[in-house]
């Protein structure tokens, strides 16, 4: 019996080592699984209240504590002109494009400059793991050849190379990691609740603008759910902050008043003088936190219905059957799509997506990207005042086949005014369709012309080719007249709109 156990005992001894040892050569092999918790969970955060007065040295506390996780980036392009990094301090005209600011013409000169010309911009960014992981925007890195990272405290003016671990467009967020490692351990930011954020709360800025590294600037939460260009058709819900942020400050965190990072400064609004005014946007840190698990690998996977849709029109609730303001309203309809195949129509109002309940256009947009592709969910629409569910299969959203054009055509033929409108209709002639690219065989008719100020104005440009008016489909501009005609003053016109050869789309005029 005692040798039976000792034979037992040894056999268990071998096991035993022979696993430990089996782990070292895989774990030396790579071949050991990674733990999903140390790769992928995202960040905890403090959704406490704040509570507490402000006193003398609150301020001076969080930029102590905080600034040695701020980061200063420098960046390296061979593909960008140095004028996109003035307006953002990163490497993006993105907002510029949206909202008009000065100084393009240096950068339009400096695109004629040969292609090895380097372009140098500067940003910022924070630590969020020891192991050397960084958060920053995406319009920082996007397309650089090389990435340098200077820490704080480190005045000898050394720095450490990185690379691009993840990148979104979307939420304007990369996440970026040390190549290289200091010789001590690096400090972690704290992350707070965006969503406990109200206007009136104090917000700490840290940054590097103009290449003033970590400084330090104070403000309030000016405004939430501020709409912020981040793609053709697609706007993100950002924090509006009065805390001064100029170029150099992209990437870097907003904080709360325990130090905690609730949102990453993104853009400024400005003027002629290309500097701070008083209006900031900062992406919600809880956006980004919840994708950190997919910016980790490389690759962010949305859903996508194949539908664009704007914010239903408050002066024609009666018209679309509703009793208050809710909803989607689908503008355009991408007929090779999901929602194209299932059999939504430019029109339709969305008010629920997979059993919830629709608000707004935004929400709509939050929910469908945040669906996992290949899923199949319902889809609930009112169309001519009666709900209709459909059955809709979300694909993945690739951005890169997103884009449209925003040049508009005008042309004319057989001129005549629609009252009420403010807008001049002409029949489509062959060299019409030709043109404008039509498709052979649309009908209806073209927009000649709008008054500037009239209904008309607000949503169509010459060049549109209005194939169908309150679902009735128009051949001449004589029916598109008759049935223009039947709406009464102050009431509403539903157009089917074909618009730079693109899907039809879904547009409402108020008549005068």
């Amino acid at each position: 019996m005692s040798n039976r156990k000792t034979t037992l005992f040894y056999a268990l001894l071998i096991a035993v080592a022979s696993l430990a040892v089996g782990m070292v050569i895989a774990s030396r092999l790579g071949l050991s699984p990674q733990s999903g918790a140390q790769t992928l969970a995202a960040p905890p955060m403090n959704s406490a209240p704040i509570t507490g007065a402000v006193s003398a040295s609150t301020f001076r506390d969080i930029a102590k504590s905080v600034t040695p996780a701020v980061v200063n980036i420098r960046t390296e392009s061979r593909q960008r002109s140095q004028d996109l990094t003035e307006f953002f301090g990163g490497g993006d005209d993105l907002f510029n494009r949206f909202f008009g600011g000065q100084g393009q013409g240096q950068g339009q000169g400096r695109r004629s400059q040969p292609r090895e010309q380097v372009a140098v911009a500067a940003g910022t960014g924070f630590i969020i793991e020891k192991a050397g992981l960084i958060i920053t925007n995406n319009h920082v890195v996007e397309g650089a050849t090389k990435i340098q990272v200077s820490l704080y405290g480190d005045d000898d003016g050394r720095t450490y190379d990185a690379r691009i671990v993840g990148r979104d467009p979307l939420t304007d967020s990369a996440l970026i990691e040390l190549t290289e490692k200091p010789n001590h351990t690096l400090p972690e930011i704290k992350f707070g609740d965006s969503a406990q954020m109200q206007p009136g709360d104090w917000v700490m800025a840290i940054g590097n603008p103009f290449n003033l590294a970590h400084t330090v600037s104070v403000g309030v939460i000016s405004a939430l759910e501020r709409p912020f260009p981040v793609a053709d058709g697609r706007f993100a819900q950002v924090l509006q902050t009065d805390a001064a942020i100029n170029p150099g400050n992209s990437g870097g965190p907003l904080l709360n008043l325990r130090g905690e990072v609730v949102g990453i400064n993104t853009a400024i609004y400005t003027d002629q003088r290309q500097g701070n005014i008083g209006i900031g946007f900062a992406m919600p840190i809880n956006v980004v936190r919840d994708l950190l698990p997919q910016l980790r690998t490389g690759k962010i996977t949305r859903g996508r219905i194949g539908v664009s849709v704007t914010a239903v029109p408050n002066d024609a609730l009666d018209e679309f059957g509703l009793k208050e303001r809710r909803g989607a309203l689908v503008a355009t309809v991408d007929r090779t799509g999901p929602a194209g195949a299932a059999g939504l129509e430019p029109g339709d109002i969305i008010v629920e997506f997979n059993g919830q309940p629709v608000k707004n256009n935004n929400e709509l947009v939050s929910m469908v990207v945040g669906t996992k592709p290949g899923s199949t969910v319902p889809v609930k629409v009112l169309r001519d005042k009666q709900e209709r569910t459909f059955s809709i299969k979300v694909e993945e959203l690739n951005l890169d086949q997103e884009g449209t054009t925003a040049s508009r055509r005008s042309d004319g033929d057989e001129e005549e005014a629609s009252s009420g409108f403010g807008m001049t209709l002409g029949n489509i002639t062959s060299e019409i369709s030709r043109r404008l690219r039509l498709d052979e065989g649309v009908r209806g008719v073209v927009v000649v012309d709008v008054e500037q100020g009239s209904p008309a104005s607000r949503a169509l440009a010459p060049g549109d080719v209005i194939t169908r008016v309150n679902r009735r489909p128009v051949a001449n501009v004589a029916e598109a007249r008759g049935e223009l005609a039947k709406v009464e003053s102050g009431g509403t016109a539903f157009l089917l709109v074909i618009r730079n050869g693109g899907p039809e789309t879904f547009v409402t005029i108020t008549k005068e």
